[in-house]
C-alpha cells in the first residue's frame, strides 16, 4: 500500500457543525457518528456570539469517503446549520490541557523551566503538587504530557480541538460561507 493512501487512511479530520443551540441536538449528533460505527477522537462545543447557535468542533478518523459520508448524514439533521470541514482549509487549531503533575521541593525548579518552554502556565500550587495550564496544537500538548509525565501525573484533562478557519473566511449563522 503506497504511502498517500495509507495516509488519507490514517488521517484525522476536523469538522465544525453548527447547530441550533436547544436541549438533545448533543445527543442527536454524537447518536449519529455512534449509529454509522464512527469514533469522536474529540469533541468541543459551545455557544457562539449568537445565543441561538452552537458550534461544535469535532475531530474524527477516517478516510476522505468516512468525511463525505458523515457531512451528508449531518446535513439530514434538522438542527444543523451548517457544516464546515477544514482538511482543505488553512485553519488555526488548538487545544488546552489542564495537568496536575507531583512537584517535590527537588523538582519545582525544573519543572517550571518545562513550563515556560511550552509558554504554560501554573495556575494552581500546593505543598506537592503544580496544575499546569497548557494551551497550543496537540503536538505541543503531547510533547509538554510526556516530559511532565516523568514527575508523575496525577491528573490530566483536556478541552479536544476548537478551529477557527485563516483569513476573512468565517462559518455564519445562517448556514453559508460568509467573506468580509
Amino acid at each position: 500500500m503506497s504511502n498517500s493512501i495509507l495516509a488519507q487512511i490514517q488521517q484525522q479530520h476536523t469538522i465544525t457543525v453548527l447547530v441550533e443551540n436547544h436541549p438533545g441536538v448533543l445527543a442527536r449528533v454524537s447518536g449519529l457518528f455512534a449509529r454509522r460505527g464512527y469514533n469522536i477522537e474529540s469533541l468541543a462545543v459551545s455557544v457562539t456570539d449568537k445565543p441561538e447557535v452552537s458550534r461544535m468542533t469535532i475531530v474524527v478518523g477516517g478516510d476522505l469517503r468516512v468525511l463525505e459520508q458523515i457531512t451528508k448524514q449531518l446535513n439530514k439533521l434538522v438542527e444543523v446549520l451548517k457544516v464546515v470541514d477544514y482538511s482543505e482549509t488553512a485553519a488555526v487549531e488548538r487545544d488546552l490541557a489542564l495537568i496536575k503533575v507531583n512537584a517535590e521541593a527537588k523538582d519545582r525548579a525544573e519543572i517550571m523551566q518545562i513550563v515556560e518552554i511550552f509558554r504554560g502556565r501554573i495556575i494552581d500550587m500546593s505543598e506537592k503538587t503544580f496544575i499546569i495550564e497548557v494551551t497550543g496544537s496537540v503536538d505541543k500538548l503531547d510533547k509538554v504530557i510526556d516530559l511532565l509525565s516523568a514527575y508523575g501525573i496525577r491528573e490530566l484533562v483536556r478541552t479536544g480541538i476548537i478551529a477557527m478557519a485563516r483569513g476573512a473566511k468565517t462559518a455564519s449563522r445562517a448556514g453559508r460561507e460568509v467573506t468580509d
